[in-house]
């Protein structure tokens, strides 16, 4: 792979996509980033759980189911909008080491499962949503550079301020938008907001819907730049800028109907009903009683 430019900050760059060998084995940064990214979130997950009224193996049963079901969904998403690559050897949709996974899969796939998981263990979708999607803006933040490595998911050609050049096989350098790094900004600005805004949320799920809502009006716009995107079939019309739009729209519904409708106010937190009533139980037991 050729080097890359990035010319405005005086950056050149050739990164090897094998990290190193192990047994034979090539370990490729792209997996190791996806891994940190990874621990990130779930470091995070675990330290902010009692805020939301979670506790710790609570943060790992959600783990426990979304990690699987995100895998398969986000090779799902993938595979269907992109069929005709596995048509003719439908068996190659279950090789997903030889890469071809959607961002949007996975996350659809990990909603789906933790909402189940939330019903079985009658904890509201919200607490775990809460948390939950201040994990994926770190892990969405970190993951991106694992494109960076592999010098794909970038935009159109582009000759402005931050390009980002890639040396081809002639030696000839092709400037493009860098959307890997662009996508990477957007999450990290967007997981510090909602991690100061989670502390004054009005209702379980409100965070969850700002990210939903500033994912998709910055993947709305990404997406528009890329050169790989996936289509809704023979349309021409962009799947995940169309999921990003739609969902972006939904959140913001949402988040209106609960402040201005139902006009919670902060008082009806999980976290806080959960105080409410080990407070209660407290006050039951005489002083000095064990």
């Amino acid at each position: 792979m050729g080097q890359i430019h990035f010319p405005d900050l005086g950056i050149v760059l050739d990164p090897d996509p094998i990290a190193f060998s192990l047994l034979g084995k090539d370990v490729y940064w792209y997996g190791i980033i996806i891994a940190l990214g990874f621990l990130l979130a779930v470091i995070y997950g675990l330290r902010r759980s009692a805020s939301f009224g979670l506790t710790e193996d609570n943060i790992l049963d959600m783990l426990f189911v979304a990690v699987p079901s995100a895998i398969v969904c986000a090779r799902a998403y993938y595979c269907l909008f992109n069929w005709e690559a596995y048509a003719e050897d439908p068996i190659s949709v279950l090789y997903i080491w030889e890469g071809g996974i959607a961002i949007y899969g996975g996350v659809i796939g990990a909603v789906v499962s933790v909402f189940i998981l939330s019903k079985i263990k009658k904890i509201p979708f919200g607490a775990y949503g809460d948390v939950g999607a201040i994990g994926l803006l770190i892990g969405q933040m970190v993951g991106r550079w694992g494109n960076f490595i592999n010098r794909e998911a970038h935009g159109s050609l582009y000759d402005g301020f931050l390009r980002m050049g890639i040396e081809q096989k002639n030696g000839d350098i092709l400037f493009y938008h860098p959307t890997f790094l662009y996508e990477s900004l957007w999450n990290f600005v967007g997981a510090i907001l909602l991690h100061f805004y989670s502390k004054k949320r009005k209702f379980d799920g409100e965070v969850f819907c700002f990210y939903v809502l500033w994912y998709g009006l910055g993947r709305a716009w990404i997406e528009g730049l890329r050169t790989d995107s996936l289509y809704l079939f023979s349309t021409g019309i962009r799947v995940s800028q169309l999921l990003a739009v739609l969902s972006a729209a939904a959140a913001l519904v949402v988040v209106i109907y609960y402040r201005k409708i139902r006009k919670r106010d902060g008082s009806s937190l999980f976290v806080d009903r959960k105080e409410a009533v080990r407070d209660e139980m407290d006050e039951e037991v005489p002083y000095g009683d064990t």
